[in-house]
């Protein structure tokens, strides 16, 4: 009897200690959620829905979109750090969450450090310098000369702090003042320059695409010197204006899970993304919606963040404004 019971208490910790190998092998199982800290239709949430329909497909398994915006992207963070560490739970990160907010002092109920596992960079966006066709300047420099000329600041709109201070960065150094009218996302930032409530945007391209393309938008310039396959002939800011310093002030995108994760399923999803950035039909997706799709190891997007996060936070010290949410 006392054989049989070792037996049966031995057979029982070879399965608790197979059991957590066997659900990371099997990952995953179930449907796997995607929170978008950003209404729909920003560029996050077009990154997310065209890789998690083909993660979808290698998977097997049913990918969701869950868009909870809000708190400069702190209320999707708080819900995924707060999340069970299985995989399951993946969080669209952006610069905002993971080096804007701590760079700039805003409250977070969230800790960008300890709170989740990095999984990869998914894309460096580029951001767009954006007027209205109908009695908006023709050129970035005749932009300029609006601003100087204006008894009144020019009115911005900008969704993320990146594009934010963004904005402001490239009026302080071209010389004209500006207001900053924030917004929550992509959809209210091209809305208020629909309807003339700012003067000019700084967003992604996906959101105002359409719109550059029928002629109510006119796109200026891109804040960055990457190949931009929608408008190939935009110039970078940097040109355009003629100062040398504006130059890469795009965002970017990455998945992270609640920390804790198994590395297995970490290295799994990872190792999917690149799988899934491999299909043709998914690149050029992404680039026909100015998404530059990248990825990294885990190691080294945690690696990344971290360093951009110093990186900015000396940068928004020294330029000692305050950008308001």
């Amino acid at each position: 009897m006392r054989t049989a019971a070792r037996l049966a208490v031995m057979a029982l910790l070879t399965f608790a200690a197979s059991a957590p190998a066997s659900a990371q092998s099997d990952f995953p199982n179930r449907p796997v959620r995607i929170v978008v800290p950003f209404p729909a239709g920003g560029p996050t949430d077009v990154n997310m829905r065209i890789l998690g329909q083909k993660l979808s497909e290698i998977w097997g398994q049913g990918v969701v979109i869950e868009n909870r915006p809000g708190a400069n992207t702190g209320i999707g963070a708080t819900m995924v750090a707060k999340a069970p560490a299985d995989g399951y739970t993946l969080l669209a990160a952006m610069d905002t969450t993971l080096v804007m907010n701590p760079a700039t002092g805003t409250s977070m109920s969230y800790d960008p450090f300890k709170d989740f596992a990095a999984i990869t960079l998914t894309a460096k966006n580029t951001s767009l310098l954006t007027v209205r066709a109908s009695d908006g300047p023709k050129s970035v420099q005749e932009l300029i000369a609006r601003g100087k000329a204006s008894a009144a600041k020019l009115n911005y709109g900008a969704g993320i702090i990146t594009t934010r201070l963004a904005g402001y960065q490239f009026a302080r150094a071209a010389g004209f003042g500006v207001v900053l009218v924030p917004y929550k996302g992509s959809a209210e930032v091209v809305q208020a320059l629909l309807t003339g409530s700012v003067d000019f945007i700084v967003d992604g391209v996906a959101p105002s695409l359409s719109l550059i393309r029928n002629g109510q938008f006119r796109a200026l310039a891109k804040l960055n010197d990457r190949p931009l396959t929608p408008l190939p002939d935009l110039p970078s800011l940097a040109a355009a204006s003629g100062i040398p310093e504006l130059t890469d002030m795009s965002s970017w995108i990455g998945l992270v899970a609640p920390a804790g994760t198994p590395p297995a399923i970490v290295q799994k999803i990872q190792a999917d993304v690149v799988r899934a950035y491999a299909d043709a039909t998914v690149a050029d997706k992404l680039d026909k919606a100015g998404i530059n799709a990248v990825t990294m190891t885990p190691s080294e997007f945690d690696g990344f963040f971290r360093s951009e996060a110093a990186r900015w936070t000396k940068a928004y010290k020294e330029i000692g404004i305050k950008l308001d949410e």
